[in-house]
């Protein structure tokens, strides 16, 4: 009687037994008795069950009586399963307190859930102005930002409803806004930006969706006619007056300008697709609709890649051999309606090195007047898992909050720690980095400042394509060493340095003993004690080995991984 439901439930399960006599909660069985959540739980179950299907209708009326329970004449004399089911909606309150109600309860309102959101997933400054608006999900402010997550095919799978959660503002058929994709960056990178028109505005419900003239903060919405440049998430931005948004005041958007919503990640399914396929079409003339059946399928796959290799052979990459199913039949028959050849499956590998380059690798620019030293040298343990997961966000803070992180983690020296110029071959979450030895005597730092942009290109497309088999490169830190750069800014741009850093890259990479890893694919199996010996035969053809099984506390089931 004194027990709160909290401490009901926790009693329910594990080893606790229902002492009748004494009214308690016991740690030691009495008698025959089941444990507490076979008294409580199973048995008034399994006596309902019973009474649907054995007793007079006379008596199941008073049976389920003392439970609460009342049905009419002609629900009683409903056949078994239809019984049943009323039965056990009115006493579990599931006609009453259903998914709607859970979701309520359960489920943090947008005004309450904005804060924690935009913080994990926004990532721009959070002192912005317009960012409070975003946490208290104002709609009554003059900026309109949404957050894309998601791309809906039409039903002839040629164009897309962009799916997204209006943080701030108001939207409205008609008007202009600005598309963000994953790769804009304020005042840096702004090719991945367009302007686009929204031609209607849709609540989704379910298979169905509900045409609105106005959308506020808060809602999630379906937006038609901005999907041209969306490759997977997007973050829109528009004005409530869209007439002025061309000539708006650009000294307020340079002072406080938008970042865009962090890319999704998905932890849970492996983090990226590892599995790749090589396709052409049956016909060659059909390789055109081939390739847009392969843009509007990577639209519509959130962990589908595409790729174009020197070979010039189209590579499809996915999770899994059902997921590729899935998107092969969606490729032939939904996007592109062209029959496809595909290629046996095999795995993406990535490209890495065990040692210090052996030597220092240079390489000279097409014009002879710049010249690149660089080594490269494994990362330290557990580094590549945390520049993965975006645990160091280098893009926003200093470089005294990088340097304390690399000193106190993984005992950098303080010159090492702040000389970090980026990741690749991501720019915030890639797993290698590139670092500036150089010494000040011995090369023009300001020279050097003036070409980062462009060595970073050349390392990041070097990290994309590695020299063994142009697959991404992985736990790889490369150090600028020396960096001969000639005097006039023409004869040092980015088409002189980018291909000279990627060769540099891909020099120091094969002179410190490259290897290649492999995915490995972790599971955990579920299954009775006596087909665990079963299990590892099968394993084995996919060249999978067991190396934990266990019984699973209270159950007969065995864990398997």
């Amino acid at each position: 009687e004194n027990m709160t439901a909290q401490q009901f439930a926790s009693k329910l399960w594990g080893d606790w037994w229902w002492n009748e006599d004494v009214r308690k909660f016991e740690s030691e069985p009495i008698g025959h008795q089941g444990r507490s959540f076979v008294t409580f739980c199973l048995e008034p179950l399994w006596k309902i069950y019973a009474a649907c299907l054995g007793e007079s209708e006379t008596n199941l009326k008073q049976t389920i009586k003392r439970l609460g329970v009342h049905l009419s004449q002609d629900q009683l004399r409903a056949s078994a399963r239809p019984l049943l089911r009323m039965v056990l909606s009115k006493f579990m309150e599931t006609a009453n307190c259903g998914f709607v109600d859970m979701v309520v309860k359960h489920v943090p309102p947008p005004s309450v859930a904005a804060k924690g959101k935009i913080a994990r997933c926004y990532s721009g400054p959070l002192d912005a102005p317009f960012v409070q608006d975003m946490v208290e999900c104002k709609a009554q402010t003059q900026k309109l930002i949404i957050h894309v997550t998601k791309l809906y095919s039409s039903s002839d799978g040629n164009s897309f409803d962009a799916f997204g959660r209006i943080y701030s503002g108001t939207c409205q058929p008609g008007q202009r806004v600005r598309v963000l994709g994953e790769g804009y960056v304020p005042d840096e990178d702004d090719e991945d930006m367009a302007v686009a028109t929204i031609e209607a505005v849709a609540i989704p419900r379910g298979r169905s969706r509900t045409q609105v003239t106005l959308a506020t903060a808060g809602n999630w919405v379906l937006l038609s006619g901005i999907d041209a440049t969306i490759s997977k998430t997007a973050t829109i931005v528009g004005k409530v007056n869209d007439t002025e948004w061309v000539d708006h005041d650009q000294e307020e958007e340079e002072e406080h300008p938008v970042h865009i919503f962090s890319p999704l990640k998905f932890p849970f399914a492996g983090g990226e697709s590892t599995m790749k396929i090589a396709l052409e079409p049956l016909n060659p003339a059909e390789l055109p609709k081939m390739v847009e059946g392969l843009r509007r399928v990577s639209k519509s796959y959130p962990m589908v890649k595409t790729r174009v290799e020197e070979s010039g052979e189209h590579v499809l990459f996915g999770t899994g051999e059902l997921y590729m199913d899935c998107v092969l039949h969606d490729l032939r028959h939904v996007h592109a309606d062209v029959e496809v050849k595909v290629a046996d499956p095999s795995v993406a590998l990535r490209e890495t090195v065990i040692d210090t380059s052996s030597l220092k690798c240079f390489a000279e620019t097409a014009n002879k007047r710049n010249k690149l030293t660089f080594i490269a040298e494994p990362l330290d343990e557990g580094l590549a898992e945390k520049l993965e997961q975006g645990k160091v966000k280098i893009q926003q803070w200093d470089k005294r909050k990088t340097g304390r992180f690399f000193q106190s983690q993984y005992g950098w020296d303080l010159l090492s720690s702040r000389s970090v110029w980026a990741f690749g071959d991501s720019p915030t979450c890639g797993t290698n980095i590139l670092m500036d030895d150089t010494l000040p005597s011995e090369v023009d730092k300001s020279l050097l400042d003036s070409c980062r942009s462009s060595i970073v290109q050349g390392f990041q497309w070097a990290s994309r394509e590695g020299p063994l088999c142009e697959e991404n490169v992985r736990g790889t830190k490369i150090k600028i060493l020396e960096a001969t750069l000639a005097d006039k800014a023409i004869y040092r741009g980015g088409g002189q340095l980018i291909p000279t850093a990627r060769r540099t890259v891909h020099s120091s990479i094969l002179t410190a003993t490259p290897r290649l890893m492999e995915p490995i694919y972790k599971l955990q199996i579920q299954c009775p004690g006596e087909i665990v010996e079963s299990i590892q035969p099968v394993l084995k053809r996919r060249r999978g080995h067991i190396v934990q099984d266990r019984p699973i506390p209270g159950t007969l089931l065995y864990s398997v991984r």
